[in-house]
């Protein structure tokens, strides 16, 4: 599909429309950041950028670029890793980052209203104060709660607690054509419809743009502590998850990861890990309202992991030494991305009782195709992530090398019934691999979705499932 090139005319209507020209960027003063995500595989840059600061006006914007056929990308922090808030088209970028007003805690609804550019951290902080939890817990907390919005973005207690699906109550959006609607509200229960609510959630920018977000809370728990339980072997390790899944004891956070990983990290924050006694570790999380209940569901998995090889169990339950591990964890991304001059991710996904079989498959994959795949995950809920090394080859073999892996490491989640991608999304980088996933019946009725929500395909093109 073909969009309208933009003009000097469309730069300086839009300028107009926003007023204010600190938070309007063209041509070259738009920074390079601007150009791509996280991950920097996709760079493309947009023609304009604009800083938006209401709804109001996203409306005016979104009126505009429908009325001229321009492309719009929504974008937040830009944290994401698969391309989605690039502007693959050039066109108009929606800065969202100003958006970042707390609205209204409502404690007797246990609902958080905020504006989709407030930082997840920042929700944290607020909430936590008050005594109220929002448990969402993605890798990066500085990433807008409307980009966790518009990935479903999971993290480490969703074997628990879920995902960011589970906790959005309510939505304002403007559509495509400039119009805003309302899905969802405050009510916990809702049968009145077709969940418009849910299609938005996870859609990646690509059928509205997110104004503001009513968030389910719950009741911060009292005590949390964590186990690190280091292992002989990733194979101990990671046989040793489907156990502890279903001995019940419903630990907040199943982590696993390796030596490797784990000397990146000292590395990169110059501190020492705990433990080094081992080649795997698990990292288990509990939490509850005393420290009498979270033992006694603790007490079961430390003996059951002990049974299945285990060297040890370290029970941390200071916040020094819970520092310690879990910053360490939250830093493996940047570490294993400071080892090498270029990687790209898999954030695959299967049932939680085939996560052994997953993660064996990756490592033996590493010998079979002579590159390094470095991978943690979420051990807990099945979803895996996997960084694949450029370690300096060329870029031929590079991409020879990086599609190949990708192609296996997806088609044996396919064997195992698993998904393309469990908490990142599709954007841009990802879509061949979700085309190949998907029975075709399935992609068409993702695009029928996406042409009745904006059937003129300007927002977010080609993103997810391609138009």
């Amino acid at each position: 599909m073909s969009y309208k090139q933009m003009t000097a005319a469309d730069i300086a209507a839009l300028r107009e429309l926003i007023g204010d020209d600190e938070r309007v960027f063209a041509g070259e003063e738009i920074h390079e950041d601007y150009s791509h995500d996280e991950l920097g595989g996709t760079v493309h840059y947009p023609d304009i950028v604009l800083r938006v600061l209401s709804a109001e006006e996203v409306a005016a914007v979104m009126r505009y670029a429908s009325r001229e056929h321009i492309p719009v990308t929504p974008r937040g922090a830009g944290t994401g890793l698969v391309g989605a808030a690039v502007a693959a088209e050039g066109g108009i970028l929606l800065d969202m980052s100003l958006m970042n007003r707390f609205l209204e805690l409502d404690e007797d609804n246990l609902t958080l209203t905020v504006e989709p550019g407030v930082l997840l951290m920042e929700i944290y902080a607020y909430v936590e104060e008050k005594g109220f939890f929002y448990p969402p817990d993605p890798g990066e907390k500085s990433a807008t709660i409307g980009g966790n919005v518009s990935t479903n973005a999971g993290g480490m207690r969703a074997v628990k607690y879920g995902v960011t699906r589970d906790y959005v109550r309510g939505l304002e959006v403007v559509l495509p054509n400039g119009e805003i609607v309302t899905f969802g509200g405050k009510v916990v229960k809702n049968s009145s419809g077709y969940s418009m609510k849910d299609l938005i959630v996870g859609s990646e920018g690509t059928l509205g743009v997110v104004t503001k977000i009513i968030l389910k809370l719950l009741p911060l728990p009292k005590r949390t502590v964590s186990l690190l339980v280091p292992f002989p072997s990733l194979r101990d390790a990671i046989n040793t998850v489907p156990l502890i899944v279903r001995s019940k004891a419903a630990p907040t956070a199943v982590e696993f990861m390796e030596r490797e990983v784990i000397l990146d990290a000292e590395q990169y924050l110059g501190k020492k890990f705990p433990d080094h006694s081992a080649d795997a570790y698990l990292i288990l999380k509990f939490d509850g309202p005393s420290l009498e209940q979270i033992e006694r569901d603790y007490e079961g998995v430390a003996r059951l992991c002990l049974e299945q090889g285990a060297l040890d169990v370290l029970i941390s339950d200071t916040e020094e030494r819970d520092e310690s591990i879990w910053k360490a964890r939250g830093a493996f991304l940047e570490a294993i991305r400071g080892s090498t001059d270029e990687m790209d991710e898999v954030d695959v996904v299967v049932p939680r009782g085939s996560i052994n079989r997953m993660v064996a498959y990756i490592h033996a994959l590493q010998s079979e195709l002579g590159v390094r795949i470095k991978s943690f995950g979420h051990a807990g809920d099945g979803n895996l992530h996997a960084y694949i090394l450029r370690d300096g080859r060329e870029e031929d073999e590079w991409q020879r090398i990086l599609h190949l892996a990708m192609e296996k490491i997806y088609a044996e989640a396919n064997v195992l019934r698993g998904q393309v991608s469990g908490e990142h999304g599709i954007g841009y980088a990802k879509r061949p691999y979700l085309r190949e996933s998907l029975e075709p019946q399935v992609l068409e009725l993702m695009r029928g979705v996406k042409r009745a929500f904006d059937p003129e395909n300007i927002l977010n093109p080609h993103k997810v499932c391609g138009l």
